[in-house]
């Protein structure tokens, strides 16, 4: 088989082409840009060689090889992914002291040899990527939106922390709009009531505010908050931040659920996981193919608990290794919470765990890995779910 491997850059990439029988170096380590002209010299350099059984692999580093990738497939390469970890290792095992293009896409090129060390990618996968980038923008945001939500309350706690012990509820139209133009005890106070309850009227459908104008001013009559220019502004900032990245959230979660619609995947037959859930979940793993068994996945997703042995010293409680996706992990956690909800036999599981003084992130932790167990049976055999055949 002829290997060719490439050591992806920013701005260029560096290729090598071995032949695997004889571990001849067919074509020198060579560069090539990262445009279209960079792209044709390196399909003219290897051109000669395709028409034989060949591979071409680069670590899967992120987006500095997509629009590489997306050419190959044009021309109808065989693209492998290597995991950066892999080639990291065998850097090491060789004894390699020195690291740099040249000697990297060699390297890359002789790891292709061995099945175990790479991944195919084929359009479809490439499909599964950009749903992937979806369900990790969508993460993002949230994670962004929280912290911002924070943010916002603590601004409150200082120009009107009475503010939330009225019945009005927080993050809602008429609470974000009437914020937004009184953000502090002080400029509420002074207001004239008429202009208050503008403020709380809100344009077109939806359900109008319980609490009254009068309601508030009378609170903020008595309010401890500071009068604080500089955190009005902070408020004010926020929420328009806030209601914008809200706009955002929902336009990826329609585009995620649209993905759902048309993968029709035997994971959302799983009671308490959502579009979203079970779409991030599939856009982390991939290709189930790519996981000879459950445990293969389990350790791809870094819910394998870690191993200590020095001598006659075994640890017995180690924590999960983590490896992998982090976007995978937390899509899991939340998962699980919502199966163990609805799910009778997640929910006993849970408790027994816990009545074997398992903590409640431990117990937690021994259920992902039974969901990823029934996820890999699902779509390994693309069957839909059903409980009675838990065990």
């Amino acid at each position: 088989m002829i290997n060719i491997g490439i050591d992806a850059g920013k701005f260029r990439h560096c290729a090598a082409v071995l032949d695997d029988r004889t571990g001849e170096v067919l074509i020198k380590p060579f560069f090539f840009l990262n445009d279209q002209e960079g792209f044709r010299l390196f399909y003219s350099k290897v051109r000669q060689y395709i028409h034989r059984k060949h591979a071409v692999g680069m670590e899967d580093t992120g987006h500095y090889t997509i629009n590489l990738t997306n050419f190959l497939l044009e021309k109808d390469l065989s693209v492998k992914y290597i995991n950066p970890r892999s080639t990291s290792l065998r850097r090491k095992e060789l004894g390699m002291s020195a690291k740099n293009d040249r000697k990297d896409a060699l390297l890359i090129a002789g790891m292709l040899s061995e099945k175990k060390f790479w991944r195919s990618v084929s359009v479809r996968s490439l499909e599964t990527d950009k749903l992937r980038e979806l369900t990790r923008l969508y993460h993002q945001l949230q994670e962004q939106q929280n912290q911002d939500m924070n943010r916002l309350q603590r601004a409150l706690d200082i120009t009107f922390p009475e503010a939330n012990t009225l019945s009005w509820t927080r993050y809602s139209r008429p609470y974000m709009q009437f914020l937004s133009l009184y953000s502090s005890a002080s400029s509420i106070a002074g207001e004239d009531i008429r202009n208050l309850r503008k403020a709380l009227k809100i344009e077109g459908r939806g359900r109008q505010c319980r609490v009254t104008a009068e309601e508030i001013k009378e609170l903020a009559k008595r309010s401890v908050g500071e009068d604080n220019i500089a955190i009005e502004l902070e408020i004010r900032s926020l929420i328009a931040i806030i209601n914008t990245r809200t706009e955002q959230i929902r336009i990826l979660e329609k585009k995620i659920e649209e993905f759902s619609h048309q993968l029709n995947s035997p994971i959302l037959s799983i009671p308490g996981i959502s579009h979203i859930t079970g779409m991030s979940i599939l856009a982390e793993i991939g290709n189930i193919k790519d996981f000879k068994e459950a445990a293969k996945l389990i350790s791809y997703a870094g819910m394998d608990p870690l191993v200590y042995q020095s001598g006659k010293y075994d640890a017995a409680h180690m924590p999960i290794s983590k490896h992998g996706s982090r976007y995978l992990r937390k899509a899991l956690y939340q998962a699980v919470f919502t199966v163990c909800k609805y799910n009778p036999t997640f929910q006993a599981y849970y408790t027994k765990k816990r009545s074997q003084g398992k903590s409640y992130r431990c117990a937690q932790g021994h259920c992902v890995r039974k969901l990823l167990r029934v996820i890999f049976k699902l779509l390994s055999t693309d069957s839909s779910f059903d409980s009675e055949l838990i065990h």
